[in-house]
């Protein structure tokens, strides 16, 4: 079972995306996850990059728009092909710390009338 679905909104920031699944993966520890890549037509090269660098990485899943969706609908599209008990929509920017998604999930657990949980 997928703990965690990542979703990534993404639209030609190459070098930005590609630290954002390092980071990503270097944090999951015990945890099981897939992150999904939505990729709104990009022209730089992104979803060829990303297909490249983790070919070997099965739980990076990249989906590749003809055109550009818009933040939403691109979520959506990946949320509808999410597997995990949780769905985590980040921006391509974003460097996730070692710890963060098992510090959010444990979180939520102990919270569960939270319908959504972000953090900083």
């Amino acid at each position: 079972m997928i703990d965690v679905s990542v979703i990534i909104v993404n639209y030609n920031v190459k070098d930005l995306l590609l630290n954002c699944v390092d980071s990503i993966l270097s944090s999951s520890g015990d945890l099981k996850l897939e992150i999904i890549v939505v990729d709104n037509n990009s022209f730089d090269g992104s979803a060829e990059q990303l297909k490249l660098k983790f070919k070997d990485t099965p739980a990076v899943k990249v989906i590749e728009s003809r055109v550009n969706l818009g933040f939403a609908k691109a979520n959506n599209l990946g949320a509808k092909s999410a597997k995990g008990k949780y769905l985590l929509i980040l921006n391509p920017d974003t460097i996730v710390q070692e710890d963060t998604i098992e510090k959010t999930i444990k979180f939520y657990e102990d919270n569960q009338k939270a319908g959504a949980v972000s953090c900083k």
